[in-house]
């Protein structure tokens, strides 16, 4: 696959919202806006020069460095970093969309961050946004049943955020 083709096509099309094509890598990726991501996700899919028909799962990565001494050495400000994993199983070929986030909206403490939801584009999102949602606290707009999927629905938290505090008692069962 070319992607170098697949970003300056996207590039064309929506500008800036396009941001980096990384291709030294196992998994090529593309990172775009989370303003444009619907519009390019649906691009995606639909544009037969692509066909990419398959959304291979949802992953979210916490850049946040809780430890004050090694935060102060990182060069990145905390975010959350979304990364969309698609095939095409009509033209064999794959990519990764990647798309930061904020780490809290508007940068509130605990005002989970915001993304379209792409579950209108491929189904399987539905699950992997509800998992997403659950472990690292992304809120996914325009999700038709954005609810816990694997934690209890009165589960505090997010557990996959690196300052996650695990409670020692959850109903009156101690955790250690």
């Amino acid at each position: 696959m070319d992607h170098q083709k697949l970003f300056d096509q996207l590039r064309e099309r929506f500008g800036d919202d396009v941001r980096a094509l990384v291709v030294e890598t196992i998994d090529p990726w593309i990172e775009v806006s989370a303003e444009r991501l619907e519009d390019v996700c649906r691009l995606l899919k639909n544009d037969a020069a692509w066909q990419f028909n398959l959304l291979n799962c949802i992953t979210a990565v916490d850049y946040f460095e809780p430890d004050a001494k090694k935060a102060a050495k990182v060069d990145w400000k905390p975010h959350v970093q979304m990364l969309y994993h698609l095939s095409s199983t009509t033209l064999k070929h794959t990519v990764v969309i990647k798309v930061r986030l904020p780490r809290w909206k508007d940068d509130v403490a605990g005002q989970l961050p915001e993304v379209a939801s792409v579950s209108g584009i491929w189904r399987t999102a539905d699950w992997h946004e509800r998992e997403v949602y659950d472990l690292m606290g992304v809120m996914f707009v325009g999700h038709p049943d954005l609810r816990r999927i694997l934690c209890p629905e009165d589960w505090e938290g997010y557990p996959l955020r690196k300052d996650y505090v695990m409670p020692l008692e959850y109903h009156g069962i101690r955790n250690r």
